[in-house]
């Protein structure tokens, strides 16, 4: 049952969201169409490009992506800190990178001597624009319908180019997240699309490591200026520091992870699958033959629109009033501790 997106998304449940968005009409989101023999790649870049851009405004931060096909996916952070760290100049600033605003704000730029209530209105406005800054349903419609608008225009057609809706679950606890973020990782390896999280292209993996090299070598760094631009992505927390709002995890074990999987995935390709669990799931309490069904195609559709251990999940439900929600049964057995 469809149900109300501000029920499925509640900053005090949790900041962390997986959003998945498909293409109609059998479409193109980019990658190459067999049927009519059209080459839509450059899309992806047009996906990156916009990230990039509307990353800058709003208050959200990008953990993961993956852009496949004709549909992509995405794990954001609302970050309420940020927000509440705005000045109203800095929102209005913000918001006019990529929406125009009423007249009333272009006359309170240009410096007009304006009325108590005209102060009151731009009070209004900033207050309505602050909320958006960390509302994932605007960030999803900032990203996808100027995309819509330039592949349609490209197809020389009209028409809905996304489906209707967007998909998002809340990823309720740090097991929910890590489970997530690496299925989200491994799209293009179960897709067949490549052979290793290095070589799976459009992904935040691929981003992350080849912005490592590039640190590492300072002659890259020159040549990297003329690189398409990625969107920043959120940092994980670095080793022996406090943990403040970052990832919850270490960057290196999170690698070894997302790379063990894909073996494991991907054996005919790769070799026998490694019986040593990674320590982050032991310490995290997942099960290592749970965690290789849950990284398979439609593993997080076990799950409905929350993921997360089942008492986490119970109590969502509790919230927002239901008595189930789909992939308790799962959780059970995916995080038995």
């Amino acid at each position: 049952m469809t149900r109300a997106r501000s029920q499925q998304i509640c900053c005090q449940d949790t900041p962390y969201y997986h959003c998945i968005s498909r293409v109609v009409r059998r479409a193109f989101l980019c990658g190459f169409d067999k049927t009519t023999q059209q080459d839509f790649e450059h899309r992806r870049q047009w996906m990156l490009d916009r990230l990039a851009k509307i990353e800058g405004v709003f208050c959200i931060d990008i953990c993961a992506y993956a852009i496949m096909s004709n549909h992509y996916h995405l794990v954001l952070y609302i970050n309420k800190k940020e927000i509440d760290s705005l000045s109203d100049q800095e929102v209005i600033v913000r918001w006019r990178k990529i929406y125009k605003g009423p007249d009333i704000i272009q006359r309170f730029i240009a410096g007009e001597e304006l009325t108590k209530e005209h102060h009151e209105l731009i009070a209004e406005i900033v207050a309505k624009w602050r909320e958006r800054l960390e509302d994932i349903s605007w960030f999803m419609r900032a990203l996808n319908e100027p995309i819509a608008r330039q592949a349609n225009f490209e197809d020389n057609c009209t028409g809905h180019f996304w489906e209707g809706r967007f998909k998002s679950q809340a990823l309720l606890d740090e097991q929910a997240l890590l489970t997530c973020m690496a299925y989200v990782e491994l799209n293009p390896i179960r897709a067949m699309m490549a052979d290793t999280p290095e070589a799976s292209e459009f992904t935040s993996i691929k981003q992350r490591i080849d912005e490592d090299q590039i640190k590492r070598e300072p002659n890259n760094l020159q040549e990297s200026d003329n690189r398409p631009k990625n969107p920043f992505l959120k940092e994980f927390v670095a080793e022996g520091r406090p943990l403040a709002d970052q990832i919850p995890y270490l960057y290196r074990e999170y690698l070894e992870l997302v790379d063990w999987s894909g073996r494991a995935i991907r054996e005919d390709k790769r070799g026998a699958i490694e019986s040593r669990l990674p320590p982050i799931l032991v310490r995290l309490g997942i099960d290592g033959e749970q965690w290789h069904k849950a990284m398979q195609p439609k593993g997080a559709h076990q799950f409905s629109w929350a993921i997360g251990k089942c008492d986490v999940m119970r109590e969502h439900a509790k919230k927002l009033a239901i008595k189930w929600i789909k992939g308790i049964g799962i959780s059970s057995k995916l995080f038995p501790t």
